[in-house]
């Protein structure tokens, strides 16, 4: 495990630049998916759940490159983890769509929702995690 850092004041724009950069991206990504699977109402929010699903997927991948396999960077974690993934996911969106299903009397398909992107994310971002693993030990082998 790698120590924090502790910066004076003033210190540390450039990781915040780099956090902004990322969730600019990783925020029109996110917009992208969701112009291209748009959701009906009363429908399942399919856009949300694969962003969602799969951003919990990458960041199993990435936390595994960037805390074994890669040197140590001060701006590669805040840029791809929190700036990209942290974009390109969305808890307040998920939580939306899962009000939007319950004030539509969906309740079933709000609770499937609900509780199937929890758990296809927690699966995803283990399967993320292992598969890298794998991965990187086939490669240095």
């Amino acid at each position: 495990m790698r120590k924090a850092e502790v910066r004076g004041p003033g210190e540390g724009w450039d990781v915040i630049l780099v956090v902004a950069a990322g969730g600019a991206l990783g925020s029109l990504s996110r917009w992208g998916i969701g112009q291209v699977l748009t959701t009906q109402p009363r429908g399942f929010p399919w856009s949300t759940f694969l962003v969602n699903v799969s951003g919990a997927f990458a960041m199993g991948v990435l936390m595994v490159f960037v805390l074994d396999v890669w040197p140590p960077s001060r701006l590669v974690q805040p840029f791809l983890g929190v700036g990209i993934l942290g974009g390109f996911t969305t808890v307040s969106t998920y939580l939306l769509d899962t009000r939007a299903l319950i004030a539509a009397d969906q309740e079933l398909l709000a609770a499937t929702y609900l509780f199937g992107t929890l758990t296809a994310g927690l699966a995803a971002v283990w399967v993320g995690i292992v598969g890298a693993r794998m991965l990187t030990r086939r490669l240095r082998s």
